[in-house]
Order: C-alpha cells, then structure tokens, then sequence
C-alpha cells in the first residue's frame, strides 16, 4: 500500500508539487564524497601525469626483493640459524676451498660432456617429436581442404546442371528428376 502525506500526494510520486528537502540534498552530496574537486584542481591534476612505466615496474621489483629478504630473515629467525653453532654459513670460508685436482676433476668434465650430448639428444627427439606432430596437422588440414573443395566443386556441378534452360526458358527436368532419385535411394540406404 502506498503512503500519502497529509495533501493526499504520493510520496514516491516525483511531479512537480512536491520538492526534496535540502537536508536530503545535503545527504546525497555527504554520500557521494563531498562536492568534489574544484575545476582548477581538476586542470591540474590532468595536466600533471605521474604515469612512468619504468618507475612503477621498478617500485613492484623493489618491494618483491624487499618481501623475500623480509621472509629469509624471518625463516633464518625462526629456525634460529645465527645462533645455532651446528648449522655452517651459507658460503665456506675462502681458504677452506680446495681445488678439484686429478680423476675428480675428470669425472666432472666427462659428466659435463655426457649431459650435454644427453642434452643434444633430448633437444633432437623433442624436435622430432614437434616436427611429427606438425606434419600429423598439416596432413590433416590438407585432408580437409580437398574434401571441401570437392564437395565445392560437386555443388557447382549440380547448381549448373539444375539451372539449365530450354531454349523456351523451362528447366530441364532430367537433372532434377535424377536429384530427386538420388536423394530418395540416399533415404533407403
């Protein structure tokens, strides 16, 4: 049911007798954030572009560096690394570092040239392997293309074959007879 005020008008009704008060005014310019900039803010603040790419992309790197060392720190905190005797730095002291000599280092270089033919190896197969699946797709495009274009070149023919004329201007019925035949057995079968 609708409500009326004491002249009998609707509230909800927005013709011309009834007016806002001003405290809604007041209200709708409170809930939108104000009145807003003035026009010579507003030139400025479009005339100013802070917008830098470079900086911003920058800023985002910086603060992504900043969170990981913040999460080490608290990682080798909370597992208590400096305190711990037990537990050796992250790098060995220079002087402690001996040099790989003789069948050691051999084995190392033997390894390293294992894995890189294995390398080769995995790169040649993957490759293959790519090439394969490209040819498989291509074979299968080429396979599409003539199918449409024959099945083109069928409805053509038959377009032709059923707009022949007479020399009255009839069209030949032998051709859409024999359609009409082929769809028929098509149905059957």
């Amino acid at each position: 049911m609708m409500k009326k005020n004491e002249m009998g008008q609707d509230k909800n009704n927005k013709g011309g007798k009834f007016k806002r008060p001003e405290s809604m005014a007041s209200k709708n310019k409170m809930r939108m954030g104000g009145k807003g900039l003035s026009l010579e803010a507003f030139a400025n603040a479009k005339s100013k572009t802070d917008y830098n790419p470079a900086l911003i992309k920058k800023k985002r790197e910086f603060y992504k560096n900043a969170k990981y060392v913040s999460n080490y720190k608290k990682l080798k905190k909370h597992e208590n690394f400096p305190n711990d005797p037990s537990f050796p730095d992250l790098e060995p002291p220079k002087d402690k570092i001996e040099p790989v000599r003789g069948l050691e280092g051999n084995q190392e270089r033997k390894k390293k040239k294992e894995s890189a033919r294995s390398l080769n190896e995995v790169y040649e197969r993957k490759r293959k392997e790519q090439e394969k699946v490209r040819n498989e797709k291509e074979a299968i495009i080429q396979a599409k293309k003539e199918r449409k274009e024959q099945s083109q070149s069928q409805r053509k023919a038959l377009r032709e074959k059923m707009l022949k004329r007479t020399r009255s201007g009839q069209p030949v019925m032998k051709y859409r007879i024999e359609h009409m035949l082929e769809k028929i057995q098509g149905s059957k079968s």
